[in-house]
C-alpha cells in the first residue's frame, strides 16, 4: 500500500470513494455504510477540493499495488496541539481488511510528527455503534461532549432519522 497527499486531480476519484463507501446500494458491500441513516451525499467536489487546497490541513490517499484508491483521511491541525481526523473512507471490497486500520496509525503518526500533535480528534454518528466500537480497540475515548448534526444542510446528507448527533472522540498521541 502507497500512503500519499491528495492532488487536485485526485478530486473526482476521492468524491467517488467517499460516497461508495458510506451512501447507497454500493456502501453496503463493506460495513460502514450510513445508508440506513442517510440518504443524499456524504460529500461533493467543491469540499474535497477546498480541502485538498487548504493550508491547515492534508488529505491523505492509500493506493493498492495496482495503484487503485483504496482509502482515504482528512487531518485538520489546531493551534492547541490538536488534529481532527476526518473523511475516513475505505473502499467497501476492501474493508476489514486491514487497510482502515493501516491508513490511521499512518494518520496518526503524521499529524504527531508534521502538526506537533498531541491528541487527535474525531466526530461519529452517535448511532454507528460498531464503528465507535472500532475506534475504541484503536485507542479512541469518547469525551461525552457532544454535537448537533447540521439538518436542513442537505450537502451533508438527508436523514433519515430525527435523532442524529454526533460524538466526540479523542486519543493521545
Amino acid at each position: 500500500m502507497e500512503i500519499r497527499r491528495a492532488e487536485a486531480t485526485d478530486v473526482p476519484a476521492i468524491v467517488a470513494l467517499v460516497e461508495s463507501a458510506y451512501r447507497g446500494d454500493a456502501s453496503r458491500a463493506g460495513w460502514t455504510t450510513e445508508a440506513d441513516l442517510l440518504d443524499g451525499q456524504r460529500t461533493d467536489a467543491d469540499a474535497v477540493a477546498a480541502t485538498v487546497a487548504a493550508k491547515s490541513s492534508v488529505l491523505l490517499l492509500a493506493l493498492d499495488a495496482d495503484g487503485v484508491l483504496t482509502a482515504c483521511c482528512q487531518l485538520e491541525g489546531h493551534d492547541d496541539g490538536s488534529c481532527h481526523f476526518g473523511l475516513f473512507a475505505v473502499r467497501p471490497t476492501a474493508q476489514g481488511g486491514g487497510v482502515g486500520r493501516a491508513l490511521l496509525t499512518y494518520a496518526e503518526t503524521f499529524a504527531r510528527e508534521q502538526f506537533a500533535t498531541t491528541t487527535m480528534e474525531m466526530t461519529v454518528i452517535a448511532q454507528r455503534d460498531e464503528l465507535i466500537a472500532w475506534y475504541e480497540r484503536r485507542g479512541y475515548k469518547r469525551t461525552g461532549e457532544t454535537r448537533p448534526f447540521p439538518y436542513g444542510e442537505e450537502r451533508f446528507g438527508l436523514p433519515r432519522r430525527d435523532d442524529l448527533h454526533f460524538i466526540v472522540m479523542t486519543k493521545p498521541l
